[in-house]
């Protein structure tokens, strides 16, 4: 390609700038107010304002779908308790954020503590040390002082699905190992069903207060973006009825603010490549298209190893079976041959059953169960991705086995 072209597309880009602060959009932005959600941030205030007098409040557990602003209200009081401790207080107040989704935390109780250690100021090898003297390490740099340290873990539930629930009981019963400092748990999650699936012991100790998230709905939705949109674009850019379509799409996935916000951002985006001087009502479209493609392939990226290793054999035997239905048990043989080739522990038919079921809810596969009469019933699967998302699938897990 010559110059003069790239020349003349970013000329245009600079020309046609939709954008006045696109950051405002952004899923790390935490904005100076949190609308419609008034009532949840007075209760996490309420129930961590104990540490204000160095006192230890009770482990707090906060759940609602993704996007309904359970990290922004928990950042908001962090941010407004570690403005009212003085230095002259005697006591010293930590409080750490940890997403357990994060890929090189969440894999072993080794990696989340860790980065609990290194968040708190120490340091161990990355590997190496057998996992009860990382433990040990943890509460040694801990109990050096009178100290009150409040632990956020995000995506709590992913540390049980690919650790288990002993690290979550350990961390919570830690106190009884400490003389001088003590340790409270904000545990997040966007599972609903997560703490009825916990060993009751865990969930008693990690709930001993709940707080709900309700989705937003879609005339809050329109709010927060309008609210957002005003200082993130240009005046008189968005063309009648773009705010109220990005809150239904938005709303329909569950009252999903997140979504709500990239729906507009990347829909912004679309119209600068396209040096349109609007942003239209079909950019939205195209924007949820994308976004769809990109959360399938975020999924399947994130993933366990095992979770990767049951889809491949989807993707083969779909490919196999050139768009023919096939069966749980083809899925199973395949992914034990898979295991084999690669090394890895062969999980049991009942839990690559389970698995494929998780593969349904995403919508990456479509499972119809079939009765077989006294035979009993079989599940018949289908892939339901696009050919091209298909592709960068395959790409993504023969990049994951492979290391």
């Amino acid at each position: 390609m010559a110059n003069l072209e790239l020349d003349e597309i970013f000329e245009s880009f600079d020309k046609n700038n939709l954008f006045k602060n696109k950051s405002l959009l952004q899923t790390n932005y935490t904005p100076e107010d949190i609308p419609h959600r008034d009532e949840q941030i007075k209760q996490i205030a309420s129930i961590l304002a104990p540490v204000l007098r160095g006192e230890r409040p009770s482990n707090l557990f906060l759940y609602g779908k993704t996007g309904t602003g359970k990290t922004l209200s928990v950042q908001y009081v962090k941010n407004a308790l570690l403005k009212r401790i003085s230095k002259q207080d005697d006591f010293k107040l930590k409080i750490e954020y940890l997403n357990c989704k994060l890929k090189k935390i969440a894999d072993t109780e080794y990696r989340i503590l860790a980065e609990l250690i290194k968040k708190i100021g120490g340091n161990v090898p990355a590997t190496g040390l057998p996992t009860e003297a990382v433990y040990s390490k943890f509460i040694d740099l801990i109990d050096v002082e009178k100290q009150l340290i409040v632990l956020i873990l995000d995506e709590i539930d992913q540390t049980v699905k690919k650790i288990s629930s002993d690290f979550l009981y350990n961390l919570t019963r830690i106190n009884s190992e400490l003389s001088k400092a003590q340790i409270c748990i904000v545990g997040i999650s966007n599972n609903l069903t997560f703490l009825d699936e916990l060993d009751p012991r865990v969930r008693s100790s990690l709930s001993e207060e709940e707080i709900v998230f309700p989705p937003y709905n879609a005339l809050q939705l329109q709010d927060i973006l309008k609210k957002r949109a005003k200082e993130a674009f240009q005046e008189g850019i968005l063309q009648e009825g773009v705010i109220a379509k990005c809150a239904a799409f938005a709303a329909r996935e569950h009252g999903d603010a997140r979504r709500a916000l990239d729906l507009l951002r990347i829909a912004g985006e679309l119209a600068e490549r396209d040096s349109s001087n609007k942003i239209l009502l079909k950019y939205i479209d195209e924007a949820n298209n994308k976004i769809e493609r990109d959360k399938i392939l975020d999924v399947i990226k994130t993933e366990p190893k095992q979770f990767q290793l049951v889809l491949c054999s989807i993707i083969e035997l779909s490919d196999k079976m050139k768009k023919q239905p096939f069966f749980t048990g083809d899925v199973y043989n395949d992914y034990q041959e898979l295991c084999s080739k690669f090394n890895c522990e062969v999980l049991t038919q009942r839990r690559v059953s389970d698995i494929i079921q998780e593969f349904d809810m995403l919508g990456i596969i479509n499972v119809r169960v079939i009765s077989k009469g006294r035979g009993g019933r079989t599940r018949e699967i289908r892939l339901a991705i696009t050919p091209e998302i298909t592709k960068k699938a395959k790409e993504i897990i023969d990049e994951a086995l492979l290391c």
